[in-house]
């Protein structure tokens, strides 16, 4: 069983950066992927980020690439999400995940857990 919660959101301007948290409970989280995902109002959720159990692997959603960083650092059990040249259409509640699937999971049937969200609102 693994527990997740995010921290980090909040109100930012466009061109700014946030970096968002996921704090795990667990001793078997270093074992699992971790996704980010994101929903914006009225759209369905949709796949950010991932980073394999070791960090050494990590895959992004096309619109997010060259701005958004995921790591991980397992001796603190916590996920990160780095996010830089933030724009209006960042705006959406971030959830962070974890699966322990193999391959590239990007769907969000593959996740057996997650977290509450984080809202992240990024101003023009």
């Amino acid at each position: 069983q693994v527990q997740l919660i995010e921290s980090g959101g909040g109100l930012v301007q466009a061109g700014g950066s946030l970096r968002l948290s996921c704090a795990a409970s667990g001793r078997t989280f270093r074992s699992y992927t971790m996704g980010w995902f994101r929903q914006a109002p009225g759209k369905e959720r949709e796949f950010v980020a991932l980073i394999s159990w070791s960090g050494g692997y990590t895959y992004y959603a096309d619109s997010m690439k060259g701005r958004f960083t995921i790591s991980r650092d397992n001796v603190k059990n916590t996920g990160y999400l780095q996010m830089n040249s933030l724009k209006p259409e960042d705006t959406a509640v971030y959830y962070c995940a974890a699966t322990a699937r193999l391959g590239v999971p990007t769907e969000i049937y593959e996740y057996d857990y997650w977290g509450q969200g984080t809202q992240v609102t990024v101003s023009s």
